[in-house]
């Protein structure tokens, strides 16, 4: 396993981070025994990076996680969020963010979070964030119930305007930075290295598109975009490869990007995963990749406010 230090935290991160949303059973039904494999078998090839939160199946991951957790949790760099509890219940207020942190801890089995986050950002008015969220979980950090905080999000130059005037410990940006999108590095690399934030990538997989499982039918990516899925499948496998691997190796690969977080909770898919850490994408498979991909490339869908996505 390779590691990056997770910006100015000092916290040294595997770069492959370990996603407990399906332990929500947010994609399929999960089997909890299963799962709590799945996470031993991550953490003892290496990974230490988890992240979940209280709106991955509506505290059910939460609960699973803190279960496998249990005599575990020094051997883990732990990440949870506040503010976001189910697809339309958004709470940013003070009273609830301290409440959130206690029931997250509760259900965690732990005392403290190595990093405590506001889960997307956009769905609510910027005077919010600011007024009351921020400060409120700066007070989360005060009390030694968590280390560091961070912000989350969809929209990648909303959260370079929220990092700037805020100046949180980490980022995370899902969706921005994978074989079909790269936006990414048009603000939030720059600005991480400029501020020194740690900057975490999420869903590089784009929610199952850059895999072999089937799509949800709630995903929001244009349909010429979810038509790539079985022509990018093809064509890894005539390489000899998974196109899961492939792009989760690719997203890895991105020196200024601290931990890619892809969600697992399973054994063979955590199997899977590790094995990509040690992938070597040939250059002419990705070259025709990339050719590939450029018609759809970072045709993004947008979530969460409107002035949020400006």
């Amino acid at each position: 396993m390779q590691y990056r230090t997770l910006g100015k935290t000092g916290l040294d991160v595997s770069i492959l981070g370990f996603g407990a949303s399906p332990m929500g059973n947010v994609f399929d039904p999960v089997d909890e025994k299963e799962a709590i494999a799945a996470v031993h078998l991550a953490l003892d090839h290496g990974v230490n990076f988890v992240d979940v939160s209280p709106f991955y199946g509506l505290t059910l991951a939460e609960s699973r996680l803190g279960k496998a957790l249990e005599g575990k949790r020094k051997e883990v760099i732990l990440a949870s969020k506040c503010g976001r509890y189910d697809l339309q219940h958004f709470d940013f207020s003070r009273k609830r963010i301290l409440q959130s942190i206690d029931e997250s801890l509760t259900r965690l089995k732990t005392d403290y979070l190595d990093l405590f986050q506001l889960h997307d950002i956009e769905f609510v008015d910027k005077q919010i964030i600011m007024e009351e969220a921020v400060p409120a979980i700066q007070e989360v950090v005060q009390s030694g119930k968590a280390r560091f905080w961070g912000i989350t999000g969809l929209p990648v130059r909303y959260l370079a305007q929220i990092a700037r005037e805020t100046n949180p410990d980490t980022v995370l940006s899902w969706a921005h930075y994978n074989l079909l999108e790269d936006e990414i590095n048009d603000e939030l690399v720059p600005l991480s290295q400029e501020m020194g934030f740690g900057l975490m990538n999420a869903a590089p997989l784009m929610q199952r598109i850059l895999s072999d499982a089937s799509l949800p039918p709630w995903h929001r990516s244009p349909a010429e975009v979810k038509a790539m899925q079985p022509i990018l499948l093809e064509l890894c496998k005539s390489y000899g490869f998974s196109l899961s691997q492939v792009a989760l190796r690719f997203a890895m690969d991105h020196p200024l990007i601290a931990t890619t977080i892809v969600g697992m909770c399973e054994v063979k898919v955590v199997q899977q995963n590790l094995e990509a850490v040690d992938l070597e994408i040939p250059e002419e498979l990705l070259n025709k990749i990339i050719t590939l991909v450029e018609p759809v490339k970072n045709r993004m869908w947008f979530e969460g406010k409107e002035e949020n996505n400006l």
